[in-house]
C-alpha cells in the first residue's frame, strides 16, 4: 500500500484541518499584540457589580451572554460548603439583580455533590458580536468542576459538562454526565494536571483549527517543586459531541512555571486572531493577581502579551486581587468583569470599562470582625 501524505494524516487523525493550520504563524507579532492590547484595555473602573449578602459567602468567575434582549451573567458562589452556580439578569450591563441558582448541591453520593462550579460553554466567540448562548444537538451547555468533599477546592476535583433543553434563564433542571470528563487520575492524564483540575472554557471552532469543532481550555496543577501545592497552567483538550473528551497536546499551552496561570476565556478577533484572557498570580513580574491575555492564529500556539496588565489592584474592593476575566465588546464600549477582592477577602464581581461610564454604589457589606488575640500568658 502506497502511503500518501493525505493517508497519513488520516491514520493519525490529524486531517485537513491540522495540516492547513502548519501554514499559520506559530508567533504572534509585537504590533499585532499591541493592536489587541489597545482594542480591550479598561483604564475605567466602574467598580463593584455584584456583592454578596453574608460574609460566609465569596462570589467569583463571571460569564456573561445575551439572550431574549437582555444581558446574564452566570458566577460562582462558595458558601463554606463548597461551591454552586449562580444567575444574574441585567439590561445595560452595569446595574445586576440576581435570578437564583442553576447548579446547587445534590445530598446525595454523586461524585459533585458539594461542588459545582460552572461555565456557559459554546457561546458566539466573536470579538463585538452577540454573545449569544449557542445550542448544539438542541440544548445548550455548561462546563463545570465539580467534586464530592467539602470546603475550598477541597479532595479530587473533575471537568464535566451539564446541558438543557429549555431556555436556560427560566433556571431550568441542568441535566448532568453521570461522570467527569477529565480527571486529575485519569490514565492518560499529562504531568502538569495530575494534582486538581479548575476551570474550563469551551468554544465552538467550526474551521476545526485542530481537526475536531469543540475545544476546551482548562487549568489545572499538577508535578513541581512544591508538590503541595504545584502550579496553575492551561492546557487543551477536544472533542466532537461534547460528552466525549480527549487531552490535546502533551504539554500545557500557557505555562509560567511557578504560581498560577488559570481561567482561560476566549474571544475571536475580527481579523481572525484569537485572544485568551487569563489571570496570572504568584510569578516573578506579577505581583498578587491580576488579568493578563495571550493571541493566537492556531488555537494551539499563544503568544503572551508582555506589556502592562489588564486589570490590577488599585481600589479598596480589589487591593488584595483583581482576577479571572470576562471581557466583552457592547455598542462601542469595552467590558471587562473580573474577579474583586480586598483585604478583608470579600469577593464580588465588578467592572472596568474603555469609557468613563460613571461610578457604581454597590459596596461590600461590612467587613467581618476580626477576633482579638489573646494575650500570651
Amino acid at each position: 500500500m502506497k502511503i500518501t501524505l493525505a493517508s497519513l494524516l488520516l491514520i493519525t487523525g490529524l486531517g485537513q484541518s491540522a495540516w492547513a493550520q502548519k501554514a499559520l504563524p506559530k508567533e504572534v507579532p509585537a504590533a499585532a499584540m499591541q493592536r489587541v492590547y489597545e482594542e480591550v484595555k479598561t483604564p475605567y473602573k466602574y467598580g463593584l457589580v455584584l456583592v454578596t449578602d453574608d460574609n460566609q459567602k465569596k462570589m467569583d468567575c463571571p460569564s456573561v451572554f445575551r439572550k431574549n434582549g437582555q444581558w446574564w451573567m452566570t458566577y460562582i458562589i462558595f458558601d463554606g460548603r463548597g461551591y454552586e452556580t449562580w444567575l444574574a439578569q441585567s439590561k445595560d450591563l452595569l446595574k445586576w439583580e440576581t435570578k437564583g441558582k442553576i447548579l446547587s448541591f445534590t445530598d446525595s453520593t454523586d461524585w459533585d455533590t458539594n461542588q459545582k462550579a460552572g461555565y456557559v460553554a459554546l457561546q458566539d466567540p466573536k470579538w463585538g458580536g452577540s454573545y449569544e448562548w449557542q445550542p448544539y444537538a438542541g440544548k445548550y451547555w455548561l462546563s463545570y468542576f465539580g467534586g464530592n468533599s467539602r470546603g475550598y477546592e477541597k479532595g479530587v476535583l473533575s471537568i464535566s459538562l451539564a446541558s438543557t433543553d429549555k431556555d436556560p434563564t427560566t433556571l431550568p433542571t441542568w441535566q448532568r454526565l453521570a461522570k467527569p470528563v477529565l480527571r486529575p487520575d485519569d490514565q492518560d492524564v499529562r504531568w502538569w494536571e495530575n494534582h486538581t483540575i479548575y476551570k474550563s472554557s469551551v468554544v465552538w471552532d467550526k474551521s476545526k483549527r485542530t481537526g475536531h469543532p469543540f475545544v476546551m481550555y482548562y487549568n489545572a496543577n499538577g508535578d513541581s517543586l512544591n508538590a503541595k501545592r504545584g502550579a496553575e497552567r492551561i492546557g487543551m483538550a477536544v472533542s466532537d459531541d461534547m460528552t466525549h473528551w480527549t487531552r490535546y497536546l502533551r504539554n500545557p499551552v500557557l505555562n509560567h512555571h511557578t504560581g498560577i496561570t488559570g481561567d482561560a476565556y476566549l474571544q475571536k478577533m475580527d481579523n481572525g486572531l484569537w485572544t485568551m484572557f487569563y489571570f496570572g498570580a504568584f510569578y516573578p513580574g506579577v505581583k498578587g493577581a491580576v488579568n493578563r491575555f495571550a493571541c493566537s492564529y492556531d488555537l494551539t500556539h499563544w503568544t503572551d502579551w508582555t506589556g502592562a496588565n489588564l486589570i490590577e489592584p488599585s481600589e479598596p474592593y480589589d487591593e488584595l486581587f483583581a482576577h479571572k476575566s470576562f471581557v466583552l465588546k457592547h455598542k462601542g464600549v469595552v467590558y471587562h468583569y473580573y474577579c474583586a477582592v480586598n483585604k478583608a477577602d470579600q469577593r464580588g464581581i465588578a467592572v472596568a470599562t474603555s469609557k468613563d461610564l460613571g461610578k457604581s454604589t454597590v459596596a461590600f457589606i461590612a467587613p467581618p470582625v476580626k477576633k482579638p488575640k489573646e494575650a500570651k500568658k
